[in-house]
């Protein structure tokens, strides 16, 4: 009897000392890898801003206002920003025309700037008229510069024109 109690001694020792033996030490791991990609195109994303010349009689001196556009363009993208002549029947990039109600639509004529100083036109034509950037992968801040030259002064009323601004990349 002596010799069947010493295994069932070992047997129950065994079984109670199991749960301090490590996890490891009862099990087998695999392990593998896998790749990750993402693949980022040239991109450019524009917002803009209202230009508001606000309120005025006659337009007898400059009326002078800015806006910005926001550029977003994928780091070291090249770009460049355009603005149409605007939604006025009659408008060109040379000639903006904001425009009122009424028969013949009476217009009060403006013009978008590259500087402050007012004396590069914003267009649309690639290399010509149109403002220039590299993106940084952050938006990137341009400021339109607005006129309003003196005029013979139409019927009062309130005047407005839709621009395009389009950004080629």
């Amino acid at each position: 009897m002596r010799r069947r109690s010493i295994p069932v001694s070992l047997l129950s020792f065994a079984l109670a000392a199991a749960p301090l033996l490590p996890f490891g030490a009862l099990a087998a791991t695999r392990t593998t890898t896998f790749s990750v990609t993402l693949t980022l195109q040239n991109d450019c994303q524009i917002a803009a801003n209202t230009l508001n010349f606000g309120n005025s009689g006659v337009i007898a001196t400059n009326i002078d206002q800015t806006t910005t556009l926001s550029v977003t363009c994928t780091n070291g993208a090249p770009y460049n920003v355009g603005l149409d002549a605007g939604s006025t029947g009659g408008s060109t990039v040379a000639n903006r025309l904001l425009g009122g109600t009424g028969t013949p639509a009476p217009t009060v004529a403006y013009q978008l700037y590259r500087d402050a100083a007012r004396s590069l036109i914003w267009g649309q034509t690639v290399g010509t008229d149109t403002q220039s950037g590299t993106g940084t992968g952050a938006a990137q801040t341009l400021t339109v510069y607005g006129r309003v030259a003196p005029q013979n002064t139409p019927a009062a009323g309130t005047y407005s024109s839709t621009v395009t601004a389009t950004v080629t990349f």
